[in-house]
């Protein structure tokens, strides 16, 4: 290095040490200090690093980014620092936002989601000539969005999950033309969506989901070239879908779920060649597939469950490369379960329950090697003996929803099935007969097992308890008998796993009982399964093991209508996540364990008809239960049985208050002490006698 590249270094590194030195000292512009004064006294929350007590400095304060008045082209007569971030999310913020916001008019980036702020969104706020990104998603806001929107340079807005509502204003995107992702979801909007939306050109992601929204999609939206993602579920839109909606041919995204969409579904896809997603369920479509969709090669996911569908499934398999998840339940489909289905190559994910379909699972199944998750609950199928021997085939398959068919059949017991990668296996209310077979513990990997609501006879087998991965398990309603398996108590999942459920796939359907109904069974996710043993409507006998006290991740326990006998152990007590506990129409006697008022998370308890005595505990949750959850025994306490006046035992029990009340206890007592003594002297004689 020669000397002037020296001095040349040693110039450039004094000027950038200056420069940090100078940008340790910004001072920041005095209207930009006050309105983050106004905003700070605004809430009701202290603001971590903020205030003159950190620093007179308000560029130094937690969250804001400032930058020099010349380096954002201000000629200003002496350079200040402007704020160009406010940056506050997931600081438990409560409070107002302040209008005063409105006058930062250097601010790029307003992001406060994540918080608590409630009431009007300032009308300011939507005029900040320089705003580009705006998210305040996720708090409590209320009312409209202002009527009068001037945002030029704006890019990014979200403000989902509150409580806005009102009508989307018709100017929403007549200044924001630079405008590419728009997030209202989760609010209350109301009203038919705004032409003026086709106004924002440069759109690319807009949600609205969740809302209220009604009538048609406006022909405006149809103008959105750019548009790749469109989410417009679970509102009130209504009416036939446009051909236009081919014009979206940027679409990769397109989600209109959960409304009122009817007539046919138009046969636009051959346009759309870049649509990945395609969720129309929940509507009122009729007719069949258009062969546009069915033979899509762009397609990865197709949910069109809960329609009106009918016809025979065909769809393209050679065509559907991309397609991995299919969805057609709860439509009108019938004939046979479609045959070639094996022959879309990475299609791991099938939904076809609650249709109309005849016959038996196809032979062409036994090489449906990419199949990981299959529901053909409702679908009149026959024969699950063969169903098993082909599906056992599916060597990646580990979510078996079989409900609803097979009625009256035998429960398997080939010893020869298999089925190693099983997680979840719902065979219920299909009336099957027989006993538990014991190709089931070739399923170590079970986390979810439902054969409720059919006959199966005979007892729990004790290897349920090897089952390492097993959070929920429902046998209730079938004609067991026996005891509970002391093995079950041990269930590792539920005691100290981490109890982690892999999901199917996007809004992959299972059946749940939502009641004690049949009838009940509805679809759900597996995440809102409940870490559940519901062994309710058996012929079960034995105790309730005290064991069950190290089931401390255990949600739900039902073991109502059985036989089982014998006191309800105070070690329940140490089930700390328990939110159902029915121990109803049993023989248990002895009193109910004051213990367990130290549930706190248990919601619904019953311990109506059995063989109880004393007085009900009280505290805790305790006070929020009803007397139904009481009655058919010998307790008092609660509303519908008060004890009478007097004192209560440590036992429970209870003794009147007046000397008449208990003149026989104590005459009892009395004679019971003179005839023990009596026997101790006999036997004392007789002992020396001898």
């Amino acid at each position: 290095m020669g000397a002037q590249d020296f001095w040349v270094v040693i110039v450039i590194g004094f000027c950038f040490h200056a420069q940090i030195l100078s940008s340790q000292n910004l001072t920041c512009n005095p209207n930009d200090l006050k309105a983050l004064e106004d905003f700070m006294n605004g809430i009701d929350s202290v603001i971590e690093g903020w205030g003159s007590d950190f620093s007179p400095n308000c560029c130094k304060w937690a969250g804001i980014t400032c930058n020099s008045s010349s380096s954002l082209g201000l000629n200003y007569s002496i350079d200040t620092y402007r704020v160009v971030k406010l940056e506050l999310p997931k600081r438990r913020l409560l409070g107002n936002l302040s209008a005063s916001l409105g006058t930062l008019d250097q601010l790029r980036t307003l992001n406060l989601s994540h918080n608590f702020l409630k009431h009007l969104l300032p009308v300011s706020l939507f005029h900040l000539p320089n705003l580009k990104l705006l998210d305040l998603s996720s708090n409590d806001f209320s009312g409209p969005i202002p009527v009068d929107i001037d945002l030029p340079s704006v890019q990014f807005i979200e403000i989902s999950y509150n409580f806005l509502n009102g009508s989307l204003p018709a100017s929403i995107c007549d200044s924001s033309t630079q405008l590419r992702t728009l997030k209202l979801a989760v609010n209350y909007f109301s009203g038919s969506l705004p032409p003026g939306l086709g106004n924002c050109i440069s759109l690319e992601h807009l949600c609205l989901a969740m809302n209220n929204f009604n009538g048609s999609v406006p022909e405006g939206i149809f103008r959105l070239r750019k548009l790749t993602q469109l989410n417009i579920q679970d509102n009130k839109l209504s009416g036939a879908l446009s051909e236009e909606f081919g014009n979206l041919s940027n679409l990769v995204r397109l989600d209109i779920s959960t409304n009122g969409f009817s007539g046919t579904i138009p046969g636009v896809f051959y346009s759309l060649g870049r649509l990945h997603i395609f969720v129309a369920h929940s509507n009122r479509f009729g007719g069949q597939i258009p062969p546009s969709l069915s033979s899509s090669s762009t397609i990865a996911l197709l949910n069109l469950r809960n329609n009106s569908l009918q016809g025979s499934i065909d769809l393209n398999c050679s065509a559907m490369t991309s397609l991995t998840s299919l969805d057609l339940g709860s439509n009108r489909f019938d004939g046979p379960i479609p045959s070639n289905l094996p022959s879309c190559q990475h299609l791991n994910t099938v939904n076809l329950a609650r249709n109309n379909f005849t016959g038996q699972i196809p032979e062409s199944f036994k090489s449906f090697h990419s199949l990981s998750y299959i529901s053909l609950s409702n679908c009149s199928l026959s024969n699950i003996s063969s169903a098993l021997q082909i599906l056992q085939q599916c060597q990646n398959l580990t979510t078996l929803v079989l409900t609803l068919n097979f009625r009256g059949e035998q429960f398997p017991a080939d010893p020869t099935l298999q089925f190693e990668k099983l997680k979840i296996l719902i065979i219920a209310n299909c009336r099957l007969t027989g006993v538990i077979p014991q190709w089931l513990s070739t399923s170590s990997r079970l986390q979810l097992l439902d054969i409720s609501w059919n006959h199966l006879e005979g007892t729990i087998p004790v290897w349920f308890g090897n089952f390492s991965s097993l959070f929920y398990m429902d046998m209730s309603n079938n004609s067991l008998t026996g005891e509970i398996p002391r093995s079950l108590t041990g269930l590792p999942s539920l005691i100290n796993g981490r109890i982690s459920i892999e999901e199917p796939s996007y809004d992959f359907p299972l059946f749940m009982k939502s009641n004690v109904s049949a009838r009940g069974l509805q679809y759900n996710q597996v995440w809102s399964f409940r870490p559940t043993l519901d062994f309710s409507n058996n012929n079960l006998n034995g105790p309730i093991w005290p064991d069950f006290r190290k089931l401390r991740l255990l949600h739900v326990l039902d073991l109502k209508n059985n036989r089982l006998s014998g006191p309800i152990p105070s070690s329940l007590s140490e089930m700390v996540s328990l939110e159902t506990l029915d121990l109803s129409h049993n023989v248990l006697s002895g009193i109910i364990p004051p213990s367990l008022v130290k549930l706190s998370f248990l919601s619904k308890f019953s311990v109506a008809d059995n063989e109880l005595y004393g007085v009900t505990p009280t505290g805790g949750q305790f006070s929020t239960f009803s007397s139904s959850s009481f009655e058919g025994n010998n307790l008092c306490g609660y509303d519908a049985a008060p004890c009478p006046s007097g004192r209560v035992d440590p036992l429970g029990t209870w003794f009147g208050k007046s000397s008449k009340d208990y003149t026989g206890v104590i005459a009892g007592v009395c004679v019971g002490f003179v005839f023990g003594i009596a026997c101790f002297i006999g036997i004392d004689r007789h002992v020396w006698t001898f």
